[in-house]
């Protein structure tokens, strides 16, 4: 934890520090979907690809420990290759089919793990793609559950603060004045840790100055 001063007003015997409370949590909540494509001539042929691919994908992840109750298939978004060509290139295939498998998850650990895995359908013939549409999501959804602990935390960081500038000027720390709770903040921890998220608020704190 980290704390600033913002002033020190002698006439009226007071200070404003700001204080900071930071914790890394884990997600409680993820949202992957895995996504593949699938390509065919006829729409018959690619129903077919459809099921089979999205049955390999299903089977993966009921082998990653997942329950079918976590696992949530989503229609389908087919596209007609031809149906806006001009001139005489044609696709290879005609139709194609983005095809998203949800899985939905309290375990952020499990997820990671099974991402790691997924090689294994890649070497199965489903070609898994990704997007920005249809990217993993991290979430931390406990905010209330941690909120009245760390204002309190970035309270007493604040006090400490306070107590150091008060010491520095030979004078006592009394009661608050105002205070103001910043907005909590959520982030990744980085870029490669979603599954770790970073919660932060700032509350700035005037404290009456006494003299002892």
């Amino acid at each position: 934890m980290t704390t600033s001063a913002d002033k020190i007003t002698s006439a009226h015997r007071q200070v404003t520090v700001r204080g900071l409370s930071e914790r890394e949590i884990p997600a409680n909540l993820v949202l992957w979907p895995v996504v593949f494509q699938v390509q065919a001539q006829r729409l018959d042929e690619l129903q077919q690809g459809i099921d089979g691919q999205r049955g390999q994908v299903i089977d993966f992840l009921l082998g990653q420990g997942f329950d079918r109750e976590q696992i949530r298939i989503v229609p389908p978004t087919i596209t007609d290759r031809e149906q806006n060509i001009y001139g005489e290139h044609r696709p290879s295939y005609r139709f194609g089919a983005d095809v998203v498998v949800l899985v939905r998850s309290d375990d952020a650990r499990q997820v990671s793990q099974a991402m790691r895995e997924t090689g294994a359908l890649v070497s199965a013939g489903v070609a898994l793609t990704q997007s920005y549409e249809h990217r993993p999501q991290f979430l931390f959804t406990e905010l209330e559950r941690v909120k009245p602990d760390m204002v309190a935390e970035a309270t007493r960081d604040a006090r400490r603060a306070a107590e150091q500038f008060a010491q520095d000027s030979g004078s006592r720390v009394g009661g608050i004045l105002t205070a103001t709770q910043g907005l909590f903040s959520i982030e990744d921890l980085d870029n490669y840790t979603p599954e770790i998220k970073k919660v932060r608020v700032v509350t700035t704190i005037s404290f009456q100055l006494e003299t002892p």
